[in-house]
């Protein structure tokens, strides 16, 4: 099996892929479905496995997203807030789940909320990922109008991580919508200046402007597969790599 290629990373997991294909309310896209979280908190406790330091940064769309919730009578920063709230219920989750297979996880919160988890210090972050702790980060950074992308960016950036993996529903960045096109053309490779140009979805422009700006490598992959998380650090499967 190969040795993977990075030793520290963070990875990004979007708050609509804990709700599985049918979101833990009922609703597609909604909630947390058990089996999904189970099976997400597996994928990275073998990766932790392989002796890798993961910080992950999940999103929280599948309660609630910031920048929709405008379209229904919020003001932006309000739906930010509650989006940022939710991050934390998901990242709790997460840990639970982890901690159920006896590996032990950390969520830390750039909100305050000291009755329900820690609150994100660097140096106290870099020590729980030092100490072999899977380290769940919630809260985005906690203030409105950035993403949980710009977050996972900005925290391995913080932290040391030597790249992003961002886990998403497709394998890999494409030149549009695979599922609206089958005629989008998938990228084994970008620079961060080319996904920049390309106003490509898949991350908004100010986590691949920060990304260049610190050369984090940023990889793309679908999570939908079992041991994704694995495969993505041992440089297997289908991916998009961006960086320098």
């Amino acid at each position: 099996m190969a040795k993977p290629i990075y030793s520290r990373v963070i990875v990004k997991i979007s708050g609509e892929a804990l709700a599985g294909a049918k979101g833990g309310g009922g609703q597609s896209g909604y909630g947390i479905e058990p089996s999904t979280l189970e099976r997400i908190a597996g994928d990275l406790v073998a990766a932790h496995a392989l002796g890798v330091t993961l910080g992950v940064v999940v999103g929280g769309g599948n309660f609630i997203r910031g920048a929709g919730a405008s379209g229904k009578g919020l003001p932006r920063v309000t739906g930010d807030m509650m989006g940022m709230l939710a991050t934390v219920m998901n990242a709790l989750a997460l840990e639970a789940a982890i901690e159920a297979l006896r590996v032990h996880a950390r969520t830390v919160s750039a909100l305050t909320m000291p009755e329900v988890c820690e609150t994100y210090e660097r140096r106290r972050a870099a020590r729980h990922l030092e100490e072999g702790r899977i380290l769940l980060l919630a809260g985005g950074t906690g203030n409105p109008f950035f993403t949980t992308d710009t977050t996972a960016v900005l925290r391995a950036s913080e932290l040391g991580a030597q790249a992003v993996l961002k886990a998403t529903d497709v394998d890999g960045i494409y030149s549009a919508d695979p599922k609206k096109d089958p005629k989008a053309k998938r990228y084994e490779r970008l620079t961060h200046e080319e996904a920049l140009a390309g106003d490509l979805k898949v991350m908004d422009a100010t986590a691949f402007a920060l990304a260049r700006e610190n050369r984090t490598p940023i990889i793309v992959f679908s999570i939908l597969a079992q041991g994704a998380i694995a495969s993505a650090l041992r440089g297997e499967g289908r991916s998009t790599f961006v960086g320098s």
